[in-house]
C-alpha cells in the first residue's frame, strides 16, 4: 500500500496531537515528549510517551519506545509506508532506531536545537545538537523528513516550560 499524500493541515493535526502526548507524559511523570506512528492511509496506529523515568530504562524515549512496538507489529515494507510523528525532532539514537525499524516519513514540531535550548546543561536530558536528517543522510534508505513547524514551536516548547529547571 502506498503512503497517501499527507497535506501540511493533516500534519499539522497530528502533529498537535504527539504535543498533547507529550503533556500526558509529563503529567505522568516522565519527560515532556510524545510520539506517533500513522498507518500509509492516516490511520493512527500507536501513540507514545516517553518511558524512561518510570521504568529506568535509557531508551525509554518516545520515538524509540513507538518504533520498536512497531517493528513487532508490522513487517518493514509497511512500516516504510508510515509516518512517525514527534512533538521534538528526533535524537539520535532515536533516528537510528528509526532507520532500523525502516518507518520512511518522519514529521517533527520543534528542532532539536530547539530542544537544546530549553534543556540547556541539565545532566538528565544531555540533548545533542545533531539535526535527524543528518543521521539519516549518513545511511543508505531515504527517509523523508518534514519539519519543523514555525507555527507549532511554541506550542511544543511550552509543555518544556518550567521542567528543566
Amino acid at each position: 500500500m502506498a503512503r497517501k499524500e499527507f497535506t501540511h493541515e493533516d500534519d499539522v493535526r497530528y502533529l498537535r496531537r504527539t504535543i498533547e502526548i507529550s503533556r500526558a507524559s509529563r503529567e505522568h511523570g516522565n519527560t515532556p515528549f510524545g510520539a506517533l506512528l500513522v498507518s500509509p492511509d492516516g490511520e493512527i496506529l500507536l501513540e507514545q510517551e516517553n518511558v524512561e523515568i518510570d521504568t529506568h530504562k535509557c531508551t525509554g524515549h518516545a520515538e524509540t519506545q513507538t518504533v520498536e512496538r512497531a517493528s513487532q507489529l508490522y513487517d518493514k515494507a509497511y512500516l516504510w509506508d508510515c509516518s512517525l510523528y514527534t512533538s521534538a525532532e528526533p535524537c539520535s539514537m532515536c533516528a537510528g532506531a528509526i532507520y532500523w525499524a525502516n518507518v520512511g516519513r518522519v514529521v517533527y514540531a520543534m528542532t532539536e536545537r530547539r530542544l537544546l535550548e530549553l534543556t540547556g546543561s541539565n545532566e538528565q536530558n544531555p540533548t545533542f545538537d545533531l539535526p535527524c536528517r543528518t543521521v539519516f543522510a549518513a545511511g543508505q534508505k531515504d527517509i523523508e523528513v518534514v519539519g519543523p513547524f514555525p507555527e507549532l514551536e511554541v506550542e511544543a516548547a511550552a509543555v518544556h516550560e518550567g521542567y528543566w529547571d
